[in-house]
């Protein structure tokens, strides 16, 4: 009886086995290449890193992987090992969202590597979603500012892959704004928005009736134009538990070899079901997304790939349910081919709270000096820009790249919203002022160029050397606070950005009182001066000592204050002089 019982035991064992197959030790090779299977519950899995441009470290400690002891992550690593597993598998698929860092990459790669990574785009298996310079936050960063960083990183995909970003991919922003639904959405061209982090009992009731995924209609004023298919993440932006597959975790892999200890398949197709049916409840249609990725995960794709080739493999050969490679793009291909009525929403998902009491709102205000500072320079930006373009842009020499590029990282949601690191800030805030500089220049040479062009002429040697008031903020400017010899001018010009006509009032320390202002048409402005007062004198010294290392050589006595007029996209020249007779001015 005992050696029947045992018999029968095995038979039942090698059945099991055999059911789900076994690599027996030897090479198989995993049918990866499923597709939608209409009357079946679809897995889509959809492979992603998500790579903050700094938080813990800075963007380029990020990129090449240095400062691990405060996280360890490295997104060069991480673009060299995709690249290599998608080539081992024309079915797998990868999503890639932060532009900064794979203008980085891509600019040191051989052709060799550009090629296949072109081939990669065009099949479809390395795809661009969202694909700006950053993910940007929602809340504390101007629409403009969003555009021009989308933009920045749009750009490259299209000089380089003839390409253009289908999916918004907004995952990790503290809550979401309903600029981003219209404008970073339906206006740029994106067919669908997905994202993680919405409030938490906003989530739960969307979960109780399947609302997670709506239709967002983010203007009222243009209605059904401005709606975009929004999708709402049950949890996160990472795997179903247990299904993190990182290098660095401690997760249970497939174990499908029968000759080694542990086989575990038709465990790990239960678990898989499991997670699927669970998350299958709180879905409309047979179609959903796993989001197989996390924080800087990928820095050895193969660890991800090969499990998810067996997974997909097994799971499929089960047939309970459909698991495929996937991305963003097929799966709302999927949903739309369903043809079901999704709810509808015309707000916003602000603010953000992840728990009770724990609201996502000190970041609206946290840090001002650099929510300023970026804002200023954004219309800096724009005004640089316009000049730039106005005299042509050299092909060396200072350019508006590098401010372009600051701005473009200093969107992202962890720097404007001040919840990086100290010196991950301070590398921003680095960023921007080296960019604000060289922009400076260009803004110089362009204003002097056009100052002495001729009408219709082409931009020759300037005959003046302009320089700005970049301090005006602590009552600095050498170039105003210097004494004006008799028959000389000051010559003044301001720029409008603006598409109008603008009149506003410029303010200038100088050191006498017997100054006129003129026009270019050689009118006299009524001008204004005020005294400056000893405390403001006292922090201007202090903070150019402190800025600039040194103490200022002259001590301005008054605030030059007059009125100008200026023309949509141009400019007016003023002259400061001497006045031929003294007491013309009013003193306040």
């Amino acid at each position: 009886m005992g050696t029947l019982v045992a018999s029968l035991f095995v038979i039942v064992i090698l059945e099991i086995v055999w059911s789900y197959g076994g690599v027996d030790g030897a090479y198989v090779k995993y049918n990866t290449g499923a597709r939608v299977v209409e009357g079946k519950l679809n897995v889509h899995l959809v492979p992603h890193s998500h790579d903050d441009v700094g938080w813990l470290k800075t963007v380029d400690q990020y990129y090449v992987g240095s400062n691990n002891s405060i996280q360890g992550a490295c997104i060069e690593n991480v673009l060299d090992s995709v690249v290599k597993a998608l080539a081992r598998d024309p079915n797998r698929k990868f999503v890639f969202a932060e532009m900064a860092f794979f203008q980085r990459w891509w600019l040191e790669q051989s052709p060799e590597t550009q090629e296949q990574v072109r081939k990669l785009v065009d099949a479809g298996q390395f795809e661009f979603i969202n694909g700006g310079w950053c993910m940007h936050d929602e809340a504390t960063a101007h629409y403009i500012d969003m555009i021009d960083q989308t933009t920045l990183g749009h750009g490259l995909i299209k000089s380089q892959f003839d390409k253009v970003p289908r999916v918004g991919w907004q995952i990790d922003p503290f809550g979401h704004s309903a600029v981003q639904a219209y404008l970073l959405g339906a206006e740029v061209g994106f067919d669908s928005l997905h994202f993680a982090r919405i409030d938490y009992q906003d989530r739960a009731t969307r979960k109780n009736d399947k609302s997670l995924e709506v239709i967002w209609r983010g203007s009222k004023t243009f209605g059904s134009s401005s709606q975009i298919f929004t999708n709402a993440f049950p949890i996160h932006y990472s795997p179903p538990e247990g299904f993190n597959f990182e290098v660095s975790n401690d997760f249970e892999p497939v174990q499908d070899n029968t000759l080694l200890y542990d086989y575990n398949v038709e465990k790990r197709v239960n678990d898989f079901i499991s997670a699927a049916m669970t998350q299958a409840n709180v879905t409309r249609t047979n179609h959903i997304m796993w989001t197989m990725g996390d924080d800087f995960v990928y820095q050895y794709a193969e660890s991800w790939f090969k499990q998810m080739d067996k997974l997909i493999h097994y799971v499929n050969k089960d047939g309970r349910v459909n698991a495929l490679y996937s991305t963003p793009s097929i799966y709302v291909d999927a949903k739309n081919a369903a043809n079901v009525s999704w709810p509808l929403k015309t707000d916003d998902y602000l603010p953000y709270a992840d728990r009770k009491d724990a609201y996502w709102t000190g970041y609206f205000t946290s840090r001002p000096a650099l929510k300023r500072y970026a804002r200023m320079l954004s219309g800096y930006y724009l005004a640089a820009r316009q000049l730039e373009f106005l005299v042509g842009r050299r092909s060396s020499g200072p350019s508006t790249s590098r401010l372009g590029d600051a701005l473009g990282l200093v969107q992202h949601h962890d720097a404007l919203t001040g919840t990086a690191k100290q010196h991950t800030t301070n590398d921003y805030e680095k960023r921007l002022a080296i960019g604000a500089f060289e922009a400076a220049a260009v803004v110089d040479n362009a204003l002097s160029c056009l100052v002495g062009k001729k009408p219709g002429g082409q931009c020759s040697s300037p005959a003046l050397t302009f320089s700005q008031c970049q301090l005006l903020n602590i009552s600095f400017c050498p170039a105003t606070e210097e004494d004006i010899p008799d028959g000389k001018s000051l010559v003044v010009v301001a720029y409008n950005s603006l598409g109008w006509n603008r009149t506003d009032i410029i303010r200038i320390p100088v050191t006498d009182s017997d100054l006129v202002v003129h026009d270019s048409s050689g009118n006299t402005i009524e001008a204004q001066f005020i005294n400056l007062d000893s405390v403001t004198i006292n922090l201007r010294n202090f903070y150019v000592k402190a800025y600039l290392g040194l103490s200022p050589q002259q001590v301005p006595k008054y605030w030059l204050i007059f009125q100008v007029s200026l023309p949509p996209l141009g400019w007016s020249t003023y002259f400061i002089s001497k006045a031929a007779t003294e007491g013309w001015h009013l003193h306040t």
